[in-house]
């Protein structure tokens, strides 16, 4: 098994706060400017900063600066680690069971054929 442990476990520490994760929720819609993602929450603008920073220094998100307004994005593949390490944490029979359903699929007759017709 691959050790990236310390990059999961800044992504989960950074995701563990309610506040951290609306706004990772949010800029999975689209980027958004500074002021406009710190609207919906009840704190102050530094503090709000400093949730920005914990997922800028995890690697979730990027920030641009154009002039006097800053636009933040999720950083494409962010995630990606957290996919991974839950794969690895699936059991056997949950393996199998995607296994049968992937052979289910692949040999279920065509819906879209008729009795009669051939292939």
């Amino acid at each position: 098994m691959p050790n990236y442990s310390a990059e999961v476990d800044t992504v989960l520490r950074a995701l563990a706060d309610p506040t951290r994760r609306a706004v990772v929720e949010r800029l999975a819609k689209a980027p958004a400017v500074v002021s406009e993602l710190a609207e919906p929450f009840l704190m102050s603008l530094p503090s709000f900063l400093q949730h920005l920073g914990i997922l800028e220094r995890a690697g979730i998100v990027v920030s641009e600066k154009h002039g006097r307004v800053r636009t933040v994005s999720l950083r494409p593949g962010a995630l990606d680690i957290l996919h991974v390490w839950l794969g690895e944490q699936r059991t056997p029979a949950e393996r199998q069971a995607d296994q049968l359903g992937i052979h289910l699929i692949r040999t279920a007759p065509d819906p879209h054929r008729t009795e009669g017709e051939l292939t």
